[in-house]
C-alpha cells in the first residue's frame, strides 16, 4: 500500500461548512483517531483545528513517543496492552509502520511498584540484576536492579499523525487554520461557532488540548485542567563511538527522567517528565528554558555514556494535565470531552479515538474513573 499523502482544508477556501453530522476540535492523536473511528462506522466528520497538523504549539508534535505498559497502577497496565491492537489496525490502514519494538529499561526507587502493577496482570517483563543488565544494555546506565519491558515500542509520531489525517474522509475534512471560539447546545445540535463560520453539528468531540476546559465552558461545562510547557532534547553519539542498540529507558523517580532512540535515526531523545512550568496555551515562548537544559544534560550524563550530553536539537511540548493525571472522557449533552492526557496520552490515541466515538454516538462511558463527575 501506499505511503498515505496528508490531506487538509483547502487553503484557499476558508469557509467551513454549515451542517456536520460530527465536529472534532482538534487535530492532535487524540482528535484524528476520533475522526478516524467515525469515518470506519461510515459517519460525516468536519475536524477543525487552529493551526496545522502537528504544530509546535500543541501537544501531539514531534519525531516519537514511548509506547511501553510500564505503570505502577495495574489498570493502566492493562489499559496500555489494549491499546496495541488499534496500532495495528493503524498500521495496516496507513501502509507503514508506525512501531518500532524496543526494549524498555525501567529502574530507579519506584520500579518495585512498577513491577508489582505489570506482574499482577501478567505483563510480559524480567527482572535484571544491575550488573547483567549494564553487561547487556551497555547504552544506559542503569542503578540497581533492572525490570526489562518485552513488549514496549518507539511510535513515530509525527508519521502517525500525517497518517491519520489522510486517512480523513472524505479528502480535505481536517481544516486547519480555524479557531473554535463557541458552542451553545440546544439539546438537538450542537452550534460551533469558527473563525470561519457556523457550524450546526449533532454531536462534537473536543479533543483540543489545553485549550478544551475554555472552549467547553462556553457550553456550560467544567472541565478541570492546568497547563505546563515541557522541554525535551535531541543528543548525537560521541564522536567516532561506537553506539549499541539503545533501549528505550525511565529512571522511575519524583524526577522521571526518560529517553528514546529516535526511529530511523541516531539521534536519542530525552526529557524530564512534568518538569515544565505553567503556561497560558495561547502564549507559549517555545524558547529553550536554561534551568531544563542544564537539568536534561545532567540526566543524559548520569545515563547515556555513548552520547553527547549537550543538545544538538530541542523541543518545547505542552501538557494538557488533569488534576489526577488521569484522562477526561465524557460526554455532557452533545458535547464530548477527550482531555487530561497529562503527558502519557499518546500511546493510547487510537484507543481513545475508538472509546470518543463511542460516547458521540450514544454509547456508555468507557471507564467511571475518567468521568466529569469525579471532580
Amino acid at each position: 500500500m501506499a505511503r498515505p499523502r496528508l490531506v487538509t482544508g483547502d487553503p484557499h477556501d476558508p469557509s467551513v461548512p454549515a451542517r456536520a453530522e460530527f465536529v472534532v476540535v482538534g487535530a492532535g492523536i487524540t482528535g484524528l483517531a476520533a475522526a478516524w473511528a467515525l469515518n470506519r462506522r461510515d459517519r460525516e466528520v468536519v475536524v477543525l483545528d487552529q493551526a496545522p497538523v502537528g504544530h509546535l504549539a500543541g501537544g501531539s508534535h514531534g519525531t516519537c513517543r514511548i509506547f511501553r505498559r510500564g505503570y505502577d497502577d495495574a489498570s493502566y497496565v492493562t489499559l496500555a496492552g489494549q491499546a496495541r491492537a488499534p496500532w495495528s489496525e493503524l498500521e495496516e490502514a496507513c501502509g507503514e509502520q508506525l512501531l518500532y519494538p524496543t526494549r524498555q529499561l525501567t529502574f530507579g526507587p519506584q520500579m518495585p511498584s512498577v513491577l508489582a502493577a505489570m506482574t499482577a496482570v501478567g505483563a510480559a517483563c524480567e527482572v535484571l540484576p544491575e550488573a547483567e543488565a549494564l553487561a547487556r544494555y551497555p547504552g544506559v546506565t542503569v542503578i540497581g536492579e533492572t525490570l526489562v519491558e518485552l513488549e514496549s515500542a518507539v511510535i513515530a509520531a509525527d508519521r502517525a499523525l500525517a497518517g491519520l489525517a489522510a486517512l480523513a474522509d472524505p479528502p480535505g475534512s481536517v481544516r486547519t487554520g480555524v479557531r473554535v471560539s463557541e458552542l451553545a447546545d440546544d439539546g438537538r445540535v450542537v452550534r460551533v461557532q469558527t473563525s470561519a463560520g457556523v457550524i450546526d453539528a449533532s454531536a462534537v468531540i473536543v479533543c483540543a488540548g489545553p485549550w478544551t476546559s475554555r472552549l467547553v465552558a462556553t457550553a456550560g461545562i467544567v472541565v478541570h485542567g492546568s497547563a505546563t510547557l515541557e522541554q525535551v532534547a535531541y543528543l548525537e553519539p560521541v564522536a567516532e563511538s561506537r553506539v549499541p542498540e539503545m533501549p528505550i529507558f525511565v529512571h522511575y523517580s519524583p524526577e522521571f527522567p526518560y529517553g528514546l532512540p529516535v526511529p530511523n535515526s541516531r539521534r536519542y531523545k530525552i526529557g524530564m517528565h512534568h518538569s515544565g512550568s505553567p503556561v497560558d496555551p495561547d502564549h507559549q515562548d517555545q524558547a529553550a528554558d536554561e534551568e531544563l537544559c542544564v537539568r536534561i544534560e545532567q540526566a543524559a550524563k548520569r545515563f547515556l555514556p555513548a552520547f553527547e550530553p549537550r543538545a544538538v536539537a530541542m523541543e518545547r511540548c505542552i501538557y494538557d494535565n488533569s488534576p489526577d493525571t488521569d484522562f477526561v472522557l465524557d460526554r455532557t449533552g452533545n458535547v464530548v470531552v477527550g482531555s487530561g492526557t497529562s503527558g502519557h496520552g499518546f500511546k493510547f490515541g487510537p484507543l481513545l479515538g475508538e472509546w470518543l466515538a463511542d460516547l458521540a454516538l450514544g454509547g456508555a462511558a468507557p471507564r467511571a474513573r475518567f468521568a466529569l463527575s469525579r471532580f
